[in-house]
């Protein structure tokens, strides 16, 4: 629990009030409902991913490997916002305890920052599969791909720790109101007692960095991949290389697209809507269309959805 000091008394924290989506009672069920739908197709598309990866013996391949992950690490991080959201559609109070703030806080950030390497590593996937066909096979072993996969997560998760545990230490005046559905630094490091300019600085060179150095990797690596698919004589292989990469180009810049909005300047005066909005663009409508995008121009995707759903 954390002091909440006033000019007048001082009393202690024990949680945050995130207002969420302000709408009249019916409103909040309409919510309720569409957010649990959509939380439960999220759960089954990236479900149906990862089963027919393990079933399908033609799925066995670096790239199927990656996108199953990638899709259990989506899972995840929906779920790392959606129940609470849930919840608060159907509570009076919308209370959220200061640990389970800080949790969520350092959940959300964590698989998000994850998300960021898993997109990067793709993109080197990628790369090597078009620019380097030959040599594909011996570069992308299983164990290369597992020691990838085990470094998305363990910097992900290695990524915020330290800048969480001093927000969370940090002193907090005034309202204990979040207008948000998330625990967001931005809206926290407004109720501080005092401005932090040490720690806003510090949160934007992390989170540039996080989200900078992958993207302009991607970037990079798809400047390359385009160049090698012009040289390509054939249209056919122009166009299986272009379905290859185009789901993959489309995640990038849906998630990248929103997040770099928000989270390069966190203390920036973001209207609470634009903030809502945007959050929600990455963190609940990317998890639900990323298996349509990733199995809709995809022939060996869309044959194994078929086959699981024969079972």
């Amino acid at each position: 629990m954390k002091t909440l000091n006033s000019p007048t008394n001082s009393s202690t924290i024990t949680g945050f009030i995130l207002l969420g989506f302000l709408y009249p009672r019916e409103g909040q069920i309409l919510l309720f409902v569409l957010f649990f739908i959509v939380y439960l197709l999220t759960l089954m598309g990236n479900a149906s991913i990862i089963c027919a990866v393990c079933w399908d013996q033609r799925l066995q391949t670096p790239m199927y490997l990656l996108l199953a992950n990638f899709s259990f690490l989506e899972i995840w991080y929906v779920t790392s916002t959606v129940p609470n959201m849930l919840a608060n559609f159907l509570s009076d109070t919308k209370v959220i305890s200061f640990s389970g703030c800080f949790l969520q806080f350092y959940f959300f950030f964590s698989l998000g920052s994850t998300e960021c390497f898993f997109l990067a590593v793709m993109a080197f996937d990628r790369y090597l599969a078009i620019c380097r066909p030959l040599h594909y096979p011996s570069l992308m072993t299983g164990r290369l791909c597992n020691i990838l996969v085990i470094s998305c997560w363990v910097l992900g998760f290695l990524w915020f720790p330290v800048p969480i545990i001093i927000i969370s230490q940090m002193s907090f005046c005034g309202s204990r109101i979040i207008d948000h559905f998330v625990c967001d630094p931005g809206p926290l490091l407004a109720l501080s007692c005092s401005r932090a300019p040490l720690m806003e600085f510090f949160w934007t060179i992390i989170m540039s960095l996080l989200l900078f150095v992958p993207f302009i990797y991607i970037m990079g690596s798809y400047m390359l991949v385009l160049r090698a698919v012009f040289r390509v004589p054939s249209r056919d292989g122009r166009r299986k290389a272009f379905s290859t990469c185009g789901p993959h180009v489309t995640v990038v810049s849906l998630f990248y697209g929103s997040v770099m909005v928000m989270y390069v300047s966190p203390t920036t005066e973001h209207a609470a809507g634009r903030q809502k909005l945007v959050t929600l663009i990455y963190s609940v409508v990317t998890p639900l269309i990323n298996p349509v995008i990733y199995s809709l121009r995809n022939k060996d995707m869309k044959l194994a959805m078929k086959k699981l759903l024969k079972i």
